[in-house]
């Protein structure tokens, strides 16, 4: 995994738990919701990108 997307990732996953954080405190339940798929994703990702470097 290169730094870039480890980077990347890092940020889309903040970005997911601030939306998610956000969405509990006004009770906005479509961007807590949100937030929490950012954070899937980036997981996904990174799991992805470890793989990748597993067979390198």
């Amino acid at each position: 995994m290169g730094l870039d997307d480890k980077i990347k990732n890092a940020a889309e996953e903040a970005v997911g738990k601030a939306k998610e954080t956000i969405g509990k405190v006004t009770g906005n339940e479509k961007l807590e919701a949100e937030g929490q798929a950012d954070q899937a994703k980036a997981d996904v990702k990174k799991a992805g990108e470890d793989v990748k470097d597993a067979f390198k």
